[in-house]
């Protein structure tokens, strides 16, 4: 086992002292012992279950001080040592001796897991110094010690303090002492300048808000706000019937020099705001429920208030859903606003009376992942100023980087025929309401019909629809810090999105975090290897309470999951940035990637036999098997492959891979896929996160608890895995916008980048390029007669790397 700790910070002896009295593990009283004797006190302290002296000393007494001697008998004899501390630490930490670690070596087994720990141990002020760094030490939950004591309930005294002497700080991040149970719920509807619905009255937008009861005796809390369009449920139904069908040809365009399209500037007036007739400070309305994000009940104990919108066109709220337009983005960040006293919330529809977030500090986080945390990056890209950061996981740059790739229609992983005509119908939760409904159908009807007609699924080009969609362009507003966190093996919301954030980001005077994990589209506050609800704590405690931790320096700005060893993180500066290297290959006849240009012809097909085709538009893995496996298979003809000789020694490969293709094809129009491929018979991770223990990891006290995940390796060896992949209509050749002549059997050089990868490709494995047209999982699927050649002059592949340290 390896844990890996970022959210920790160094503090100084007087620190660590002043902090330890204020979590009440030391007082005058105690302070008074021997170090020994106080450290009996500090033990019997970290048992909070337990109500009585007597208690206390019977849950001390079954810990082990050395392989023979309990702590009472160790104690009656010897004083405390760095090896008897350990020892009882690695206990506490819930290690257990015999079975996890020698318990005659506890110092070896702290710096085998790669804990911290002092091998001093001679007065008090040692003995604090090692508390200290005890209790902020990561556990096998991934949770540091302090939290897995609060989970115990070692912070529930603490929930009567005066709200003056909240929240409580230590290590850099806010402790629970806020209790769940007395937490306030409450509905308001913020008003946003918008009339998507076009009923003449600006857009209502229902909110629900969690905050701690501290908040009615004076203390002005920040807010984490989770702008979620699946909060008020999800129209899987409708979305499915919408379903676009990929089993049909790629369409020919006729040739168009368009320029580069921008998008069109809203400019429909918006009605003027409601009147206030009334102010009040209780709202109208309370709601049950859990929590859509487990990171957000964790935030809710330290002092955050937790505040959930879905948005336009979701149930109890008006407008219409549009899919990731300036529409949505400005709702989310009329929410935002509302929290920090520049807009206006009624307490219902009917506005009856204004309420403010007179509880609020002004200070607002935006978490969430997918759609969540979509529309957290739209928001920071408008500026909005008490936004002071966001935490997007898995979101989305840029609608087009979504649902399009190089001019062809491209489904999210796992979902073929999805397009933002479907995902805006599946989020219309106003159906849930059937009065309500009744009265919007004709207008969310237009406006799908207009969506459908706009997005341009057939043609595939990029163009206003998708320019008005794209938060890249409006990065210069960015005023908020961000940490981003994506899996480097999401195919939903692909890697380019949060590439293209990372890299538009640097040049402005913003602070950026990056995350990158071996997942899928996935949430990783349960990891086992990783304290990263920790590391958020610290961040927001920074960011939000203003607390000056050092939380900005302590998390590294770029930490990757090694790919090949279980429970191994990697921190870098950069991600695909100059200190990397570049290495051009060239394809061959012979069917490798050398390091000088070759000559020649190669062709492959596009068209599969009925009962072969019939099989994997069902079976992508199946598909993905027989597209990349050296035996011969029904794809064997319908591609190429190409390997580098088997590599000298590991190398991290990063960035975005470009390609050049010079293409002819037996049609008038085509495309062509390509994938980057690890050749060679290893132990990869699993798909999806080993559940180690179920309900494993706690988030608080009286709380949700969670699976505790981690990945693992297979047991059994594969030969390949595909890196990454990429594709590009041959039509837009020049461009995404622009559409250019195909000329059946003319040959034409195609260049174009790939999805960004971060992974480590082990010595004596070879990198493949695999080149052929219809990727079965997510482009269009026609199965039409066609053949491609590639012409090996000017052909070539490009890749960043850097070696492995």
């Amino acid at each position: 086992m390896k844990l890996n700790q970022f959210g920790r910070i160094t503090a100084s002896r007087q620190q660590q002292r002043q902090e330890l009295a204020t979590i009440r593990f030391i007082d005058d009283e105690n302070l008074k012992l021997t170090p020994t004797e106080l450290w009996v006190d500090l033990l019997g302290r970290a048992f909070p279950e337990a109500h009585t002296l007597a208690m206390k000393q019977q849950m001390v007494a079954g810990l082990l001080a050395t392989p023979e001697e309990a702590v009472p008998e160790y104690v009656a004899h010897a004083a405390v040592t760095p090896t008897s501390f350990y020892l009882v630490a690695l206990q506490l930490l819930g290690f257990e001796p015999g079975t996890d670690f020698d318990a005659a070596q506890p110092l070896a087994k702290m710096k085998t897991l790669g804990l911290p720990f002092h091998e001093e141990l001679q007065d008090t002020a040692d003995l604090l110094e090692c508390w200290y760094d005890f209790l902020v030490t990561q556990t096998p939950t991934g949770q540091p010690f302090i939290d897995v004591l609060a989970t115990r309930g070692y912070f529930a005294p603490f929930y009567s303090l005066p709200a003056s002497q909240k929240p409580v700080i230590f290590n850099g991040k806010a402790m629970p002492v806020f209790d769940p149970a007395k937490v306030i719920r409450e509905v308001v509807y913020v008003e946003a300048p918008l009339d998507t619905d076009h009923d003449g009255q600006r857009d209502l937008l229902r909110t629900e808000i969690i905050r701690p009861a501290e908040t009615t005796a004076g203390l002005r809390v920040p807010v984490v706000y989770t702008a979620s369009p699946y909060n008020e449920g999800t129209n899987d139904q409708l979305g499915e019937h919408l379903t676009h069908n990929v089993d049909v040809p790629l369409k020919r365009r006729t040739p168009d020099h368009a320029p580069q399209p921008h998008a069109h500037p809203e400019d429909t007036p918006v009605p003027t705001a409601r009147p206030v007739r009334a102010i009040t400070k209780t709202a109208a309305a309370s709601f049950t429920g859990e929590f859509a994000y487990t990171l957000n009940e964790y935030l809710l104990t330290r002092g955050f208030a937790v505040v959930y919108s879905a948005g336009i066109g979701t149930r109890d709220s008006d407008g219409l859903r549009t899919c990731g337009s300036a529409a949505e983005t400005l709702a989310a960040t009329s929410v935002i606003e509302w929290l920090g006293g520049k807009r206006t919330a009624f307490t219902d529809h009917a506005a009856t009376a204004a309420i403010q977030a007179w509880w609020s500090n002004g200070n607002v986080a935006m978490t969430g992942k997918s759609y969540l945390g979509t529309l957290a990056t739209a928001c920071a890209t408008t500026g909005v100023p008490n936004l002071k950061t966001i935490i997007s996981e898995a979101a989305i740059s840029n609608w087009y980087d979504y649902y399009r790739d190089g001019g062809l229609a491209i489904a999210p992983g796992g979902f073929p025929g999805e397009d933002a005509d479907v995902l805006a119908t599946e989020c219309f939760s106003r159906t849930k309401q059937a009065a309500d409904f009744h009265r919007i159908k004709p207008q969310f009807e237009t406006a799908l019909q207009n969506i459908s007609r706009e997005m341009d699924r057939e043609g595939g080009t990029y163009n206003a629809f998708w320019d008005a969609r794209n938060y890249l362009n409006d990065l210069h507003n960015v005023t908020a810090d961000i940490v981003m966190v994506h899996g480097l093996n999401d195919w939903n919301v692909k890697l380019r999105n949060v590439f293209n954030l990372w890299n538009g980001l640097k040049e402005l005077p913003v602070k950026q975090k990056l995350i990158l994990h071996q997942g899928q589209h996935i949430y990783i506050n349960n990891f086992q290897s990783l304290d990263f609800s920790a590391m958020m704590n610290l961040w927001l405690t920074h960011k939000l309470y203003g607390v000056n931790n050092g939380a900005e320096t302590a998390l590294p700005d770029v930490l990757v999951q090694d790919n090949t060893q279980e429970e191994t993180w990697h921190a870098f500066s950069d991600w695909g940035g100059t200190d990397c290297s570049q290495t051009t290959y060239f394809p061959t006849p012979e069917h490798t990637l050398a390091a000088a240009p070759a000559t020649g012809q190669l062709s492959y097909n596009d068209h599969l036999a009925t009962a072969d085709f019939d099989h994997y538009r069902v079976d992508i893995p199946g598909w993905t098997t027989a597209l990349l496996t050296d035996k011969p298979t029904a794809m064997t003809s319908n591609r190429l492959v190409f390997k580098t000789q088997p590599l000298d020694h590991d190398v991290f490969l990063e960035g975005q891979p470009q390609v050049t293709l010079p293409l002819a094809t037996t049609l008038d129009h085509g495309l062509v896929s390509v994938m980057l491929v690890d050749y060679g018979a290893a132990r990869r991770f699993n798909a999806t996160p080993t559940v180690l223990k179920r309900r494993g990891i706690d988030h608080g006290f009286h709380l949700r608890e969670e699976d505790l995940v981690e990945f693992k390796l297979a047991k059994k060896e594969t030969p390949f895995k595909m890196i990454t992949k990429g594709h590009r209509n041959l039509q837009n050749r020049t461009n995404l916008w622009q559409t250019d002549e195909l000329v059946a059997g003319t040959t034409y050089p195609v260049t174009f980048t790939l999805q960004p990868m971060f992974y480590r490709l082990k010595a004596g494995h070879q990198l493949g390029l695999v080149v052929y047209a219809t990727d079965m999982g997510m482009t269009v699927r026609g199965n039409e007669r066609a053949s491609y050649t590639l012409d090996l002059a000017g052909a070539q592949l490009t890749v960043q790397s850097r070696p492995v340290v």
